[in-house]
């Protein structure tokens, strides 16, 4: 099945306002979707970078199928989600219903209104958990072992995703690694690295770094990038086998330490470096690398944008945001 026509295309965005949302409505103007109505689920329309918000709390059975019999669109990105781990830790009951309960409405509601729409289902490489202990990059075979609840949730939902197409919906899995990079909140590791040097810089924090866990080794993606192979994905939705499975990744290791040191060697102030017991995740895993193989025969994709680049560029960001006051959530 080809594209829809231009004129008749409606995206549907799930989770508009987080991290990547901004990042992916940005692409997607960009793209072969420039026509195409997009319209967002957001708790915060008034946030959201889109045409057409709408303040759905997918928690909600009777918003989810309200709203998708009103909008019935043609592709749908399900990027919703409670997805930092500290979080899930306190809160895994709101984690759970978020991203499995959530994701169950969606995915009835379009079986019952739009079974005919492309849908991108954005999973999480966590869910692959005790399986990097084998200590070497993985590919989408592998089992998966989620080792904290918001892995588990997300591993629940992929697997229901992969029921879902097996009964007959078009559904594209997708397991994006770490990705880190402009407009990232401070509790993710650059930001809180690049948002305190930023501070100390401007003389507002003693030139101390606090940190967890430097050794652990991230397969990192700049987020354009990541949302780059979400619209490759979107654009090829209906030519790929229902069902299929790809890792969203780098295929390279960085210790969390090289972020800090890349951070470090641009600050224009001596800093020190300690570690803090609360930044030190309970099941931290020391490697997570991936293979992608198969998404770059699949998509035609693979990274541009280098890591000393996304470094520069949210160093940047947050000495402006420290300077002009603007650095609160």
């Amino acid at each position: 099945m080809a594209l829809a026509d231009k004129s008749t295309q409606r995206i549907l965005l799930t989770g508009a306002t987080g991290f990547v949302g901004p990042c992916l409505l940005t692409a997607l103007k960009t793209s072969k979707f420039e026509y195409a109505e997009i319209f967002v689920w957001t708790y915060d329309p008034a946030t959201a970078t889109a045409d057409k918000p709408l303040n759905i709390d997918i928690r909600c059975r009777e918003f989810v199928f309200t709203s998708i019999e009103a909008i019935r669109p043609t592709h749908i990105i399900h990027l919703a989600a409670q997805s930092h781990v500290p979080t899930s830790f306190k809160q895994p009951e709101s984690t759970w219903d978020i991203n499995v309960m959530g994701t169950l409405h969606l995915f009835e509601a379009v079986k019952k209104y739009v079974p005919n729409a492309g849908i991108l289902f954005i999973s999480s490489s966590e869910v692959y958990g005790k399986s990097f202990q084998e200590g070497h990059p993985l590919d989408e075979s592998v089992l998966l072992q989620p080792q904290n609840p918001y892995a588990a949730s997300k591993a629940a939902a992929d697997l229901m995703a992969g029921q879902y197409a097996a009964q007959g919906l078009q559904i594209i899995r997708l397991r994006p690694f770490n990705h880190i990079g402009l407009g990232q909140r401070e509790e993710f590791v650059l930001s809180a690295f690049a948002a305190q040097i930023a501070r100390i810089e401007a003389g507002q924090q003693d030139p101390v770094v606090l940190v967890g866990n430097l050794e652990a080794q991230r397969d990192f993606l700049d987020v354009r990038d990541v949302v780059r192979a979400y619209v490759f994905a979107l654009e090829q939705v209906f030519n790929l086998p229902s069902g299929l499975v790809l890792n969203i990744c780098s295929g390279v290791s960085h210790r969390i330490g090289d972020l800090l040191a890349g951070l470090i060697d641009q600050a224009t102030y001596p800093i020190a470096v300690v570690e803090d017991s609360e930044r030190l995740r309970p099941s931290d895993t020391p490697l997570a690398v991936g293979v992608a193989t198969a998404a770059q025969e699949y998509l035609g994709w693979q990274p541009e944008i280098t890591f000393d680049e996304t470094l520069t560029a949210v160093l940047s960001e947050w000495r402006h945001k420290v300077g002009s006051g603007t650095t609160s959530e």
